[in-house]
């Protein structure tokens, strides 16, 4: 397909994809030829790309077109709608047309609809961190990607080492690749535990430190996250999200659901295993601690926001946090 339309503020992600549709599309000793990156900054530029694109490539290879950061999956004058309409069905395939921006486009509007039919679009999206499924997910497909073979126990290893950084993850998996060889044989978890860096805390591993009461290691997580250039805002609503699924698997529990598929069903909890662990977890809480809780991290949020120290403020109110749901607490 001659066009495409990657999105997403995942930047590694979206640089690899688009690294590779280069070295796909060029031929290296006639790309200064054929590569052109045009800023979407003038108003123009749409305009331009699409001239570039309707020029044969010089020499070997094809053409890669490449208009960056665009605004057009979110806005798209009628002028330069029907520019794209008349020349993407007559994009030659010695050129592939790339464009990319950081928001999603706007699945409504007459351009996305368009683009779709004569186009690819394709996501490079930060899994946010509560979302464990997607996460073990992408380490599967990755590593599927690079030919590589994992055991379920290395997938879950890797998971929780790497949470969402898929920089990390590339360099976690070329390391097991280089160590593993040729071998056909799944690589194990023994394996990965000796070679992959564990030591980065992510905000989960802070939502459950709170949840037990335990302040000096939420502090002490706090700190590594913001050492690590974490944004608070990030760290805070990842406790929310872990939070509320918490309060409403409570919720339901008390309510009287029992099936771990219906309360999979209303939790939006894509594996129903899943919720066996997530019982377990809130076992020690009770409803009255929970609904104590989200209406602190607003407070926190909303600190944030008025632009209080980050530190201070989140070392404030995780102590208060902890301090709530300590065993015998609210």
């Amino acid at each position: 397909m001659p066009a495409y339309y990657f999105w997403g503020d995942d930047d590694f992600a979206l640089q690899k994809a688009i690294h590779d549709l280069r070295q796909r599309t060029l031929d290296q000793a006639w790309a200064s030829f054929n590569y052109d990156i045009i800023s979407a900054e003038a108003a123009s530029s749409p305009t331009q790309a699409l001239n570039q694109a309707m020029t044969p490539p010089f020499g070997q290879g094809q053409r890669l077109v490449w208009l960056q950061n665009t605004g057009l999956g979110q806005r798209c004058p009628e002028t330069t709608l029907a520019e794209f309409e008349r020349t993407l069905p007559q994009l030659p395939d010695t050129t592939v047309l790339l464009l990319t921006s950081t928001a999603k486009p706007d699945g409504r509007a007459k351009f996305t609809k368009f683009f779709k039919t004569w186009g690819e679009i394709r996501e490079f999206a930060t899994i946010p961190p509560w979302k464990t499924d997607q996460i073990r997910q992408q380490v599967v497909s990755v590593a599927q990607g690079r030919g590589m073979s994992l055991e379920s126990a290395t997938v879950d290893l890797l998971a929780e080492a790497v949470g969402n950084d898929t920089r990390q993850l590339h360099l976690e998996l070329e390391k097991l690749a280089l160590y593993w060889g040729a071998r056909l044989h799944p690589i194990p978890p023994t394996v990965a535990a000796e070679l992959v860096t564990v030591s980065t805390q992510t905000s989960l591993k802070l939502a459950q430190a709170i949840k037990q009461g335990d302040t000096p290691t939420a502090l002490a997580l706090v700190n590594d996250l913001l050492d690590r250039n974490e944004p608070a805002l990030r760290i805070v609503a990842t406790l929310v999200s872990q939070f509320r699924l918490w309060l409403w698997l409570k919720v339901l529990i008390q309510a009287g659901v029992h099936s771990d598929a219906e309360v999979a069903a209303a939790a939006e909890v894509a594996n129903p295993k899943r919720i066996y662990f997530l019982k377990q977890e809130v076992r020690s809480l009770t409803l009255a601690q929970l609904q104590c809780i989200l209406p602190l991290l607003l407070e926190l949020e909303s600190d944030l926001k008025q632009g209080r120290d980050e530190r201070a403020t989140l070392h404030t109110k995780v102590i208060e946090l902890c301090q709530g749901l300590k065993p015998g607490g609210a």
